[in-house]
């Protein structure tokens, strides 16, 4: 089983920062059948939002630090962030931002694990999060990439109340029973530049098509498609914009 709609603790929502939000609006709309709106308020700064139907499902921004990388970033819904926050820093985590107020809609925060891995905290007011999940276009799994499992797993553990099952090919995460994502060992097999970080996995009807489309919008992709053992097809790729992300056969259970 597998979250249908944001729960407490875990994954709600995901964000791309981009060097060009048009290109990256054009690419994911024909990709993912979104239609992206951006909001016009100026203290909104761009910030784009991609809805399947009328659920929304990701959002695009401009890179608000011409220092920080093009990158998905994957949200996690919290009932309180400032505790959630004394908790990161209990476990060996650390503040990189915030919480902010966004306008009535919740609080956002930023922060890196023990490891350098970065995501976000998001303490819904207005807007709980993504509409739906688990369905075409819309993001369905999250992957961490680490280089210190075993700390990673005290560390979410301890501060979202995960559970972790490693009775599979690798470690699978879930919480109040339903199962939303996976880690995976950076080890020698990946590039030395390749940090820790979260990846997230949208859902797609068609996988091998998805990546076919992608590097016909000046996409790449990086692991072509693959039936994962005990698992559904699986693809990584990479927008033109350099910001790395997967697709999942959507009909699949993971």
């Amino acid at each position: 089983m597998k979250p249908t709609a944001p729960v407490s603790g875990g994954p709600c929502w995901a964000e791309l920062g981009t060097t060009d939000v048009d290109g990256a609006k054009t690419f994911y709309t024909r990709l993912f059948g979104w239609l992206a709106e951006t909001d016009t308020r100026e203290q909104a700064g761009g910030y784009t939002v991609a809805r399947l139907g009328d659920a929304p499902v990701a959002a695009l921004t401009p890179l608000f630090d011409p220092s920080h990388p093009v990158a998905w970033n994957v949200s996690f819904s919290v009932t309180d962030a400032e505790a959630c926050l004394r908790a990161v820093r209990h476990a060996g985590g650390t503040r990189l931002l915030g919480p902010m107020e966004v306008f009535d809609l919740g609080r956002f925060a930023v922060i890196a694990d023990p490891d350098g891995a970065v995501l976000q905290l998001w303490e819904p007011g207005t807007f709980p999060g993504a509409g739906v999940l688990d369905v075409p276009g819309a993001l369905g799994w999250v992957e961490l990439l680490t280089g210190a499992p075993e700390q990673a797993v005290a560390f979410y553990t301890t501060v979202f109340g995960w559970s972790v099952d490693t009775s599979g090919p690798r470690p699978r995460w879930s919480i109040g029973g339903a199962g939303f994502g996976g880690m995976t060992a950076v080890d020698e097999k990946f590039p030395p530049e390749v940090p820790s970080h979260w990846l997230p996995y949208f859902a797609a009807e068609d996988v091998d098509g998805t990546a076919e489309a992608a590097a016909r919008g000046r996409g790449t992709v990086l692991m072509e498609p693959t039936a994962v053992p005990g698992g559904p097809r699986v693809a990584v790729l990479r927008d033109p914009q350099g910001a790395v992300f997967g697709v999942y056969a959507a009909s699949h259970e993971r």
